[in-house]
C-alpha cells in the first residue's frame, strides 16, 4: 500500500473509480508538486481523467478531506498536546479565467481566501490540516460595504471545531493558537460558553480599557517579572537568524466581555531585552485561558506560540512547492477540489522534513514507499542498502538531489530541497515500475 492509499483508506466519495482516481491523483501531486496537473500525470489519458475528477460534482472538496482527517485523528491519539494553529492566506489567481474568484486585498485583485486548522504536536510534528474555509469575497458595493459571510465568523467556528475534538479525545490537550486577527471578544466569551473544552492562546492586537479603569498593555507592562526566556530566532522576511532573550510578565486580569460583564484571561508579556542595534525588539502579548503562575507555565506557553511558524512554512510549501496559484482550472469549486488534495501533498512533505530531523532513526518505509527510498540511492550514485535505512539518511539523499549540499555546517535540509528532490524520485520510480510492469 503506498502513502496516498493509505491517507485515503477511509474515502467514499460515492463511486470506487472516483476513490481510485483521487488516491492516485494525490499520489502524482506529491510525486511531482511543483508540475501543472499535466505534467504530474503519466500521459494525456491520465490528465484528461484527472481534470474530469476535478470538475465531478461528487468530488466535494470536504468529503474528498474528510478521510484525510479521520487519519489526523488517530494520528492526534499519540500524543499528550496537540496544537490546532489557524490563519488565513490569499491565494492569488490574477490573470486566470476561472469563474467565481473575487477580490483579495485590493479590489482589482482575483482570487479566494484559505483558512485552514493546522494541527501539529507540542514537539512540532505535523499531524494534519483537520478543518478548513475556502471563500471569495463579494465586491465591494457603491456605498463601499461588502456583502456576504461575516469573516471574523471563521475564528469563532474554528475554534468550535477545535473544542469538538476535544469531547472526541478527552485524554488529548487541545489549544487553539492563532495570531492577531483572532483576538476577538466573542471567541473569548465562546470559549467560556463551551467551558474552555479546548484551550486558547491567541496574540493580543488590542490594547483595551479594562473595566476598573486603564488600559490593558500598561497594566501588564507593570506586572511581576517571573524570569527570562533564551530561543533562536529563524531568518525570514529580510531578518538574520539571531539568539532572542525575552523578559517574562504574566498576569490573570479581568477584561470586558462586550455585555456589562468581565472574562478572566491570562495576560503574558514577552519583551526582548538587549535586541542588536537598528533591529526591532522582538515584543508579544498573549492572552490565554490557562493558568500561568511559574516560569516553566509560561514558558510552556510561548513555546507553543513559537511554533505558530509551523503554518506559514506550510503556506509555503502550498505555495511555492505546490504551486497552487498557477493552477489552470475554470471555476472555483474545480480549484478547491484540487486544493484539498494539496492541502494533503503539502502536510505530507512537511512531516517528512519534520520527522526527519526529529525522529532521525525512523524506518525510511515508514514514510516512504521501498521504491522511493531505493531510487532516492540510485539517482545519488550510492550502493542501495538490502535493509532498511533511517528516514534520516533517505532524506537527506532526496534534498541533495533539490539542490541541498549537506556539508558539515549546513544543519539539516529544508522544505523547498526535498519537494524538489522528491520530483526526481518520483521521475525514477515511475521509471523502474514500468520496466518491471513490461
Amino acid at each position: 500500500m503506498n502513502w496516498a492509499s493509505d491517507e485515503f483508506k477511509t474515502l467514499d466519495l460515492g463511486d470506487e473509480r472516483l476513490n481510485a482516481r483521487a488516491v492516485l491523483l494525490a499520489q502524482r501531486l506529491a510525486g511531482k508538486p511543483t508540475e501543472s496537473i499535466p505534467n504530474a500525470c503519466n500521459g494525456w489519458a491520465e490528465t484528461q481523467a484527472a481534470y474530469r475528477f476535478l470538475s465531478n460534482p461528487r468530488s466535494d472538496w470536504q468529503a474528498l478531506l474528510q478521510s484525510h482527517w479521520s487519519s489526523s485523528m488517530e494520528r492526534m491519539r499519540a500524543h499528550d498536546v496537540v496544537l490546532n494553529i489557524q490563519d488565513t492566506t490569499e491565494l492569488d489567481f490574477n490573470g486566470r479565467q476561472a469563474k467565481g474568484l473575487g477580490p483579495l486585498s485590493y479590489e482589482a485583485q482575483r482570487g479566494m481566501y484559505l483558512h485552514p486548522t493546522y494541527a501539529i504536536s507540542a514537539s512540532r510534528e505535523p499531524l494534519g490540516v483537520l478543518d478548513a474555509w475556502m471563500w471569495a469575497r463579494e465586491p465591494k458595493a457603491a456605498d463601499g460595504k461588502r456583502s456576504g459571510i461575516k469573516e471574523s465568523e471563521r475564528w469563532i467556528e474554528g475554534y468550535e471545531r477545535v473544542a469538538e475534538r476535544a469531547q472526541d479525545l478527552p485524554q488529548v490537550r487541545q489549544v487553539y493558537v492563532a495570531d492577531r486577527e483572532a483576538d476577538i471578544v466573542a471567541l473569548l466569551v465562546r470559549a467560556k460558553e463551551l467551558n474552555h473544552a479546548a484551550d486558547y492562546l491567541i496574540r493580543c492586537q488590542h490594547d483595551r480599557a479594562l473595566p476598573e479603569g486603564g488600559k490593558l498593555w500598561a497594566r501588564l507592562a507593570q506586572a511581576p517579572v517571573l524570569g527570562q526566556v533564551r530561543f533562536e530566532l529563524p531568518s525570514g522576511r529580510g531578518r538574520k537568524a539571531r539568539t532572542v532573550v525575552q523578559r517574562i510578565r504574566v498576569e490573570r486580569i479581568d477584561i470586558s466581555d462586550g455585555a456589562k460583564g468581565s472574562l478572566s484571561v491570562t495576560c503574558v508579556l514577552a519583551e526582548e531585552v538587549d535586541s542588536p542595534v537598528g533591529v526591532k525588539p522582538v515584543i508579544w502579548r498573549l492572552l490565554s485561558n490557562r493558568a500561568a503562575d511559574t516560569l516553566e507555565q509560561a514558558v510552556e506557553l510561548l513555546d507553543w506560540y513559537r511554533a505558530r511558524w509551523e503554518i506559514e512554512l506550510f503556506f509555503l510549501i502550498l505555495k511555492e512547492g505546490c504551486r497552487i496559484e498557477a493552477l489552470q482550472l475554470g471555476e472555483r469549486e474545480r480549484i478547491e477540489t484540487a486544493l484539498a488534495l494539496y492541502l494533503v501533498v503539502a502536510w505530507r512533505i512537511n512531516r517528512l522534513m519534520r520527522l526527519g530531523r526529529t525522529l532521525p532513526e525512523l524506518p525510511a518505509d515508514v514514510l516512504l514507499e521501498v521504491d522511493e527510498w531505493k531510487a532516492a540511492y540510485v539517482l545519488n550514485k550510492k550502493p542501495v542498502p538490502k535493509k532498511t535505512p533511517a528516514l534520516q539518511d533517505v532524506i537527506r539523499l532526496i534534498a541533495q538531489l533539490g539542490g541541498f549540499l549537506g556539508r558539515k555546517g549546513d544543519g539539516e535540509p529544508g522544505a523547498k530541497t526535498l519537494w524538489l528532490g522528491l520530483r526526481d524520485v518520483a521521475v525514477l520510480v515511475n521509471g523502474m515500475r514500468a520496466m518491471r510492469d513490461s
